[in-house]
């Protein structure tokens, strides 16, 4: 019995003593990778450049498409409707209209404007003055502009609503100020689209830079990985170094890219301000934000390993010890 507790006690030991010899080889590889990257300055530099910027030009658009979408989105509590009265209603009639359509769920504020103010308004706009007076009589409507509220100042909601008005028998022809949104909203989530699928082509280019920089360097140490299966080195001994150099070249890339992003917002910060300022507005671009940040940084990284997963995957299995 007591043989038997020492010999559970040496596997537990053995066990342990492999575990934490596992882990101490881990951070070795992992710091090693890292200093090889200095070996060769000028190499590594072009290298992580390469990938930097196949990485932040995705990411630059989907900021711009983003922001792009949050200010349309500010845009959607200026939607509004405008309801062209038939022009036999009378002044008393379209003040009484005007009260029932305040009642109505969804209508934050509605603007009276009667014909003599609209045909005031054109006369003044155009210049039109003696042919206007031509006429005898006013062909300009009343109108009625309606301030939906928050909650029905998206697209779909405004347009029910403008069903509903549609059906008074008071107005003939209703105009939804939101049909330039749905064209910019859809203008928006194509180029969300194309910039997606622009950024798997750069990432499908980011992984085969990393696969010819990790092929150059087995091939530069073709002797030492010879040598390593001489010894009895499995390939998961000697593919792991290449794994974290293909990893640390993703994430180097990756701050790049970060930085990049954030040069080009600092460059466009100025201009953007000066433009918002002018309608009277605090729009300010946004970044990437933590999330972003770390998306980034992730997507180097297994864009490099797996760049480097496929190099070593490829071409350990032609090295052979003679």
């Amino acid at each position: 019995m007591p043989a038997r507790d020492s010999g559970a006690q040496l596997n537990r030991r053995t066990l342990g003593q492999r575990l934490r010899a596992y882990l101490h080889h881990h951070r070795l590889t992992l710091l090693r990778g890292f200093t090889q990257l200095g070996q060769h300055p000028l190499a590594t530099f072009m290298t992580v450049a390469v990938i930097g910027i196949a990485l932040a030009l995705p990411a630059g658009a989907l900021v711009l498409v983003n922001n792009a979408r949050g200010l349309s989105a500010g845009w959607q509590g200026t939607a509004r409707l405008s309801l062209f009265l038939k022009t036999s209603v009378s002044d008393a009639a379209v003040q009484q209209l005007a009260e029932q359509v305040r009642a109505h769920a969804g209508v934050a504020s509605v603007q009276v404007i009667s014909a003599q103010q609209s045909l005031a308004d054109f006369q003044q706009r155009s210049g039109f003055n003696d042919t206007l007076s031509l006429l005898g009589n006013n062909p300009l409507p009343a109108v009625l502009v309606i301030q939906p509220t928050p909650e029905a100042s998206t697209p779909a909601a405004a347009r029910a609503l403008a069903q509903s008005f549609a059906a008074l028998p008071q107005v003939d022809q209703v105009r939804m100020d939101v049909q330039w949104l749905k064209r910019l909203q859809a203008i928006l989530a194509l180029l969300h689209r194309g910039v997606l699928s622009v950024a798997v082509l750069l990432a499908i280019a980011v992984v085969l830079i990393v696969g010819n920089t990790i092929r150059l360097e087995i091939e530069n140490r073709r002797a030492e990985i010879e040598v390593s299966k001489l010894l009895g080195a499995t390939d998961r001994f000697i593919r792991r170094p290449f794994l974290y150099h293909g990893a640390w070249y993703g994430v180097t890339g990756g701050v790049l890219a970060w930085i990049l992003v954030l040069i080009g917002l600092a460059l466009m910060g100025g201009p953007v301000g000066r433009l918002a300022s002018l309608y009277s507005s605090h729009f300010s671009l946004s970044g990437l934000g933590v999330d972003g940040v770390l998306d980034l940084l992730v997507s180097g990284i297994v864009l490099g390993w797996l760049g480097s997963w496929l190099a070593v995957a490829r071409h350990l299995r032609a090295i052979e010890p003679t």
